[in-house]
């Protein structure tokens, strides 16, 4: 009897997947015997939106365990409790690798200005084993970033950003309309982003690796369909069961 893959080998495996393909597994098609139906599609916030774009995408799919933290104006009342090391801390007590999932909370006319995390930010991440950043709002010196082993997942870009501060680590956010607690697995590519719990990662792999083998041979069928009746007739791939 053959061993359960371990954790960095079924990572590995599913960075070697599109992100829409891992959604199809965990909830896109909740009919599909393939689909694990971990959450109902429409309703719950589980993927990202069109509010976030990859800035790398011929870097290919990412994965990690989610660190979360809120940035926002600095706060007389609360300011100086937190700062960035209490993030760095938090990315190295976690499970590697990690991606950092930032919600950042700002009043709506500086939304689209505060350039929050820069080369020397990503580079400090990078210390501590994370791969990848997500979040709701900007950030800068991707021509520095392009050059290192990163990913970002943003709002978008500026050059700059005035005095800023950490409201929360490791605390439940909201990311371009997918909600992320600590620990998940986030898998991103130039699609966007997805979430699902991380006791469900070889579960996900297994399916997912499915339906692609389905999907070849549904798309072998089509080559060779020249008429309403055979494309009729190649459907029903996807419904194939995983292999035990």
């Amino acid at each position: 009897m053959s061993k359960a893959p371990k954790s960095d080998d079924v990572l590995a495996r599913l960075r070697k997947i599109d992100t829409p393909t891992i959604t199809n597994v965990v909830a896109t098609y909740p009919k599909n015997p393939l689909c694990l139906g971990l959450y109902n599609p429409w309703t719950e916030n589980w993927y990202t939106d069109t509010s976030i774009r990859c800035l790398y995408p011929d870097k290919g799919p990412s994965i990690g365990y989610a660190v979360t933290c809120v940035y926002g104006l600095p706060d007389p009342n609360f300011s100086g409790r937190l700062s960035f090391m209490d993030v760095i801390d938090a990315l190295d007590a976690a499970p590697k690798p990690t991606i950092l999932v930032i919600q950042q909370k700002w009043p709506p006319e500086l939304m689209a200005k505060a350039g929050l995390a820069g080369e020397v930010m990503v580079t400090s991440m990078m210390a501590v084993g994370c791969i990848g950043m997500l979040s709701n709002g900007p950030s800068r010196d991707i021509d520095a970033i392009r050059r290192k082993d990163f990913q970002l997942l943003l709002g978008g870009v500026t050059a700059g950003h005035g005095e800023m501060a950490v409201q929360a680590v490791q605390v439940p956010v909201s990311v371009g309309g997918m909600d992320v607690a600590p620990g998940e697995l986030i898998h991103m590519d130039e699609n966007g982003a997805v979430k699902f719990p991380a006791d469900r990662a070889q579960q996900v792999l297994t399916n997912a690796e499915a339906m692609l083998e389905a999907e070849q041979a549904h798309f072998a069928k089509l080559a060779k369909a020249r008429t309403a009746a055979e494309v009729r007739a190649a459907s029903g791939a996807y419904s194939d069961k995983p292999k035990k």
